[in-house]
Protein backbone atom coordinates (compact mmCIF):
# COMPACT_ATOMS: atom_id res chain seq x y z
CA UNK A 1 0.00 0.00 0.00
CA UNK A 2 2.70 2.54 1.16
CA UNK A 3 4.46 1.53 -2.04
CA UNK A 4 1.63 2.57 -4.44
CA UNK A 5 0.83 6.21 -2.58
CA UNK A 6 4.72 7.02 -3.02
CA UNK A 7 4.49 5.81 -6.86
CA UNK A 8 0.67 8.05 -6.64
CA UNK A 9 2.94 10.66 -5.25
CA UNK A 10 5.44 10.99 -8.73
CA UNK A 11 2.83 10.87 -10.91
CA UNK A 12 0.63 13.99 -9.71
CA UNK A 13 1.36 16.93 -11.22
CA UNK A 14 1.70 20.90 -8.93
CA UNK A 15 -0.91 22.81 -8.47
CA UNK A 16 1.08 25.77 -8.55
CA UNK A 17 1.18 29.59 -7.00
CA UNK A 18 0.40 31.80 -9.99
CA UNK A 19 -0.33 35.73 -10.04
CA UNK A 20 -2.84 36.77 -12.27
CA UNK A 21 -1.43 39.09 -14.32
CA UNK A 22 -4.40 40.71 -16.39
CA UNK A 23 -6.61 38.34 -17.58
CA UNK A 24 -9.68 40.71 -19.05
CA UNK A 25 -12.15 38.45 -20.57
CA UNK A 26 -12.30 35.25 -18.12
CA UNK A 27 -10.72 34.25 -14.45
CA UNK A 28 -8.28 31.63 -13.68
CA UNK A 29 -9.60 29.05 -11.85
CA UNK A 30 -6.47 27.09 -10.99
CA UNK A 31 -3.07 26.12 -12.84
CA UNK A 32 -1.59 22.72 -12.88
CA UNK A 33 2.11 22.10 -13.72
CA UNK A 34 3.67 18.53 -14.24
CA UNK A 35 7.00 17.80 -12.73
CA UNK A 36 6.91 21.30 -10.97
CA UNK A 37 7.92 19.90 -7.27
CA UNK A 38 8.38 23.96 -5.77
CA UNK A 39 5.31 25.28 -4.40
CA UNK A 40 7.14 28.55 -4.45
CA UNK A 41 9.27 28.49 -7.94
CA UNK A 42 8.67 25.78 -10.49
CA UNK A 43 11.81 24.09 -11.84
CA UNK A 44 11.69 23.49 -15.45
CA UNK A 45 14.48 21.21 -16.40
CA UNK A 46 16.26 22.02 -19.61
CA UNK A 47 15.74 19.01 -22.53
CA UNK A 48 12.47 17.90 -20.90
CA UNK A 49 8.74 18.74 -21.41
CA UNK A 50 6.44 20.75 -19.08
CA UNK A 51 2.68 20.11 -19.27
CA UNK A 52 0.28 23.03 -18.27
CA UNK A 53 -3.36 22.68 -17.40
CA UNK A 54 -5.00 26.08 -17.02
CA UNK A 55 -8.61 25.87 -15.75
CA UNK A 56 -10.55 29.22 -16.57
CA UNK A 57 -13.98 30.96 -17.05
CA UNK A 58 -14.87 33.33 -19.94
CA UNK A 59 -16.87 36.70 -19.71
CA UNK A 60 -17.03 36.87 -23.52
CA UNK A 61 -17.67 34.86 -26.59
CA UNK A 62 -14.89 34.42 -28.59
CA UNK A 63 -14.22 31.72 -32.19
CA UNK A 64 -10.82 31.58 -31.40
CA UNK A 65 -8.30 31.30 -28.52
CA UNK A 66 -4.41 32.07 -28.85
CA UNK A 67 -1.92 31.12 -26.75
CA UNK A 68 1.23 33.65 -26.41
CA UNK A 69 4.37 32.81 -23.75
CA UNK A 70 7.09 34.69 -22.43
CA UNK A 71 9.64 34.95 -20.67
CA UNK A 72 10.30 37.72 -18.59
CA UNK A 73 13.80 38.07 -17.59
CA UNK A 74 14.78 41.33 -15.78
CA UNK A 75 11.71 42.88 -16.50
CA UNK A 76 12.73 42.43 -20.59
CA UNK A 77 9.68 39.55 -22.45
CA UNK A 78 11.25 37.01 -24.29
CA UNK A 79 9.25 34.82 -27.07
CA UNK A 80 8.94 31.22 -26.00
CA UNK A 81 7.46 29.36 -29.58
CA UNK A 82 5.20 26.99 -28.61
CA UNK A 83 4.57 24.29 -31.27
CA UNK A 84 0.65 25.04 -31.04
CA UNK A 85 -0.20 28.76 -30.33
CA UNK A 86 -3.90 27.93 -31.56
CA UNK A 87 -5.72 27.05 -28.79
CA UNK A 88 -8.45 25.22 -29.84
CA UNK A 89 -6.39 22.99 -31.39
CA UNK A 90 -5.44 19.55 -29.40
CA UNK A 91 -5.73 21.59 -25.83
CA UNK A 92 -8.78 20.15 -24.58
CA UNK A 93 -10.67 23.93 -25.23
CA UNK A 94 -13.49 23.16 -27.90
CA UNK A 95 -14.30 26.55 -30.01
CA UNK A 96 -16.07 28.84 -30.07
CA UNK A 97 -15.76 30.10 -26.84
CA UNK A 98 -19.39 31.30 -24.82
CA UNK A 99 -19.44 33.72 -22.08
CA UNK A 100 -20.23 32.54 -18.75
CA UNK A 101 -18.58 28.68 -19.62
CA UNK A 102 -15.86 26.83 -17.77
CA UNK A 103 -12.66 25.37 -19.98
CA UNK A 104 -9.74 23.66 -19.30
CA UNK A 105 -6.73 24.11 -21.55
CA UNK A 106 -3.92 21.90 -21.80
CA UNK A 107 -0.64 22.06 -23.47
CA UNK A 108 3.37 20.86 -23.38
CA UNK A 109 5.85 23.53 -23.04
CA UNK A 110 8.89 22.31 -24.23
CA UNK A 111 11.95 23.28 -22.30
CA UNK A 112 14.96 23.20 -24.53
CA UNK A 113 18.47 22.33 -24.10
CA UNK A 114 19.35 25.89 -25.71
CA UNK A 115 17.73 27.66 -23.23
CA UNK A 116 19.57 29.60 -20.22
CA UNK A 117 19.93 28.48 -16.99
CA UNK A 118 18.24 31.36 -15.39
CA UNK A 119 15.13 32.75 -13.17
CA UNK A 120 12.15 33.66 -15.30
CA UNK A 121 8.75 34.34 -14.76
CA UNK A 122 6.87 32.36 -17.51
CA UNK A 123 3.70 35.05 -18.85
CA UNK A 124 1.13 32.84 -20.35
CA UNK A 125 -1.45 34.78 -22.07
CA UNK A 126 -4.81 32.74 -23.91
CA UNK A 127 -6.13 35.61 -26.02
CA UNK A 128 -9.47 35.85 -27.84
CA UNK A 129 -10.14 37.02 -31.62
CA UNK A 130 -9.68 40.69 -30.32
CA UNK A 131 -6.49 40.09 -29.01
CA UNK A 132 -7.58 40.87 -25.55
CA UNK A 133 -6.16 38.63 -22.65
CA UNK A 134 -9.02 35.98 -21.48
CA UNK A 135 -6.33 34.54 -19.31
CA UNK A 136 -3.21 36.35 -18.12
CA UNK A 137 -0.88 33.88 -15.13
CA UNK A 138 2.76 34.59 -14.51
CA UNK A 139 4.57 31.83 -13.12
CA UNK A 140 7.88 32.19 -11.35
CA UNK A 141 10.36 29.78 -12.37
CA UNK A 142 13.98 28.98 -12.73
CA UNK A 143 15.02 26.86 -15.69
CA UNK A 144 18.19 24.63 -14.44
Amino acid sequence: MLCKVAILLLFVACVYGYEDCGSKDGSVVSVTISNCDNDKKCILKRNTNASIEIAFTTNADSDTLTAVVHGVVLGVPVPFNLPNPDGCKDSGVSCPLRAGQSYAYKTVLPVLSSYPRVTVDVKWELQDKEGNDMVCILIPSQIK
